[in-house]
């Protein structure tokens, strides 16, 4: 295996590197040595570096498989124009001339990498190609949208575990630029990684202006976010919750003379190419947008992005502010917040999958055996987004398998399997809406705003950081609070069962639980009464 001095050589050599950032290093080493690993690390921290050093590195193919395939293409483009040069192929059900490439690649083990997006895993003989081959790592980026925690989630994501066992179980790499405890778990369970190395590091970004104005009416606050937008120096982005809203703010801000276009679901693919594209250029200053624009966005000098309202999550928020200031310039980070606002987020949190549609997916599957989505919809007689959901639930429980077709475990009723995923979803909706009461809980919050981000993602920062609205304003001057149990560490409750200790404020602890997920309890009732032990 490759020392630290071998990787940073390879590094340098290959890929013109300096230095290595950190968590690079870390997560190469685990690769080589065979390990499954996660790294979850922020926005340009060089993810991608990763994969190529340790695909480099052991030789053989590197199957990436990825939502933005043209982006990676154009990444790996560097190392197979070097003089030492690897081959890079994709593998695309309609390019007959890329998929020869990588299957003369796979099926000769020289070395390089072969690019794939998700969909391709609904085709059998994508699927029967790769298990015929023997790839030395399965790296797989954007891994957040194997979650549904995730902003993106992208049910095609959901066969690569039995791809990756076809495969012969290679080391798999998931990288993610975002992921809070609860998403990395289902990243690993959904991927089925192997007591993976797990890589946190990166978050930290001191050159983001973080701040919180609140409001009690939507009149003013609305009026406050176009004024500011207006004002607002540089290219930057503005988050809302509709496609309506998107299209009004954008209207306005024309009107006003700025340059402004909206960008939702809404759009042609054409239409949502065409404001990307003009972003990129500066043809146009701002882009109002739901959660529908970004991913893929290498725009380094976007200068401020502002929240017309708070995301459904904290780790929805912190993707969408990390397209802000990538260059290292100084960049504004503003929540235009509501408390009010909070209702929608949290009916949607409230909302699900119904035993209904359980039992028809279940049922579908027991006798019909469907090999996609789209046959699975028509079986079922549910809408795709529904068939989805429910099929999430039905592998969190364990009691649906997915290869070439669906079916049910070996010896599992669909009444068996209905149950268990009933009781997987009754847990996910309580974990869903603890999130969108951290959402407001940093919103409210009277402290660090650094800290508290970084904390809540386990990254250990003591505060003030001099660079948001509460510092700024001398609000962060409180006596450390008491702390019984350290933060990172587990522990149990009588009631909430097991869980992971996130953060402290004053008299209050926030605790992640395994199955209820986050709630803030009092710390010195908590110890008096002895409701949290330390998890032997």
């Amino acid at each position: 295996m490759l020392g630290s001095s071998d990787i940073a050589e390879l590094a340098r050599e290959r890929l013109g590197f300096d230095t290595l950032r950190p968590g690079q290093e870390e997560s190469v080493q685990a690769v080589l040595a065979g390990q499954d690993t996660l790294a979850v690390l922020a926005t340009g921290t060089g993810k991608t570096a990763i994969y190529q050093l340790a695909g480099l590195a052991l030789g053989g193919v590197t199957i990436v498989v990825s939502p933005l395939v043209a982006l990676q293409r154009d990444q790996l483009r560097a190392l197979s124009e070097h003089p030492a040069g690897v081959e890079v192929a994709e593998l695309n059900a309609s390019d007959h001339a890329g998929r020869r490439a990588a299957h003369d690649l796979l099926a000769n083990n020289r070395p390089g990498f072969v690019l794939m997006s998700p969909e391709q895993l609904t085709h059998s003989d994508v699927l029967d190609l790769l298990a015929a081959s023997r790839p030395r790592l399965v790296a797989v980026d954007e891994a957040h949208l194997v979650s549904e925690w995730g902003q993106d989630f992208r049910p095609d994501y959901l066969r690569l575990a039995a791809a990756i066992r076809a495969m012969g179980r290679p080391p798999t790499l998931a990288l993610t630029a975002t992921a809070a405890p609860p998403v990395r778990k289902e990243i690993v369970h959904r991927l089925e990684l192997r007591s993976p190395a797990v890589v946190v590091g990166g978050f930290d970004r001191p050159n983001l202006n973080l701040a919180v104005f609140t409001f009690a009416d939507e009149e003013t606050k609305n009026r406050r976010l176009l004024s500011h937008v207006r004002s607002s120096r540089g290219p930057g982005i503005v988050y809302v919750a509709t496609h309506h809203h998107a299209e009004d703010l954008a209207a306005e801000l024309q009107i006003a003379g700025v340059s402004a276009q909206a960008y939702h679901a809404g759009l042609s693919a054409r239409q949502r190419r065409d404001v990307q594209d003009g972003f990129l250029a500066d043809r146009y200053r701002v882009v109002v947008a739901t959660i529908a624009f970004g991913m893929g966005i290498d725009k380094p000098d976007i200068r401020w992005v502002s929240h017309a309202e708070a995301p459904g999550s904290v780790d929805a928020y912190y993707q969408e502010i990390g397209r802000a200031g990538r260059d290292g310039e100084p960049a504004d980070i503003e929540l235009f917040f509501r408390h009010a606002n909070l209702g929608l987020n949290r009916f949607f949190a409230s909302g699900g999958v119904t035993d209904e549609d359980l039992l028809a997916v279940a049922t579908a599957i027991k006798e019909h055996h469907p090999a996609d989505i789209e046959e699975l919809a028509t079986t079922a007689r549910l809408s795709p987004a529904r068939i989805e959901r429910a099929l999430g639930r039905l592998t969190d429980a364990r009691v649906v398998a997915i290869g070439h077709q669906f079916h049910l475990a070996a010896r599992t009723t669909v009444d068996q399997a209905v149950a268990a995923a009933s009781a997987v979803e009754h847990d996910r909706r309580e974990v869903a809406r603890s999130r969108v009461e951290m959402m407001a809980a940093y919103a409210e919050y009277g402290g660090c705003r650094r800290e508290w981000l970084l904390s809540y993602f386990g990254e250990q920062y003591d505060g003030p950081c001099g660079n948001c609205d509460n510092d700024l304003a001398g609000r962060t001057a409180a006596p450390p609070p008491d702390q019984p149990f350290p933060i990172g560490s587990r522990v149990r409750h009588p009631t909430f069962g097991p869980g992971l200790v996130e953060h402290y404020d004053g008299t209050t602890m926030t605790v992640l639980f395994d199955r209820v997920g986050y709630k803030e309890l009092r710390t010195a009732f908590m110890t008096h009464n002895h409701l949290l032990e330390p998890e032997s």
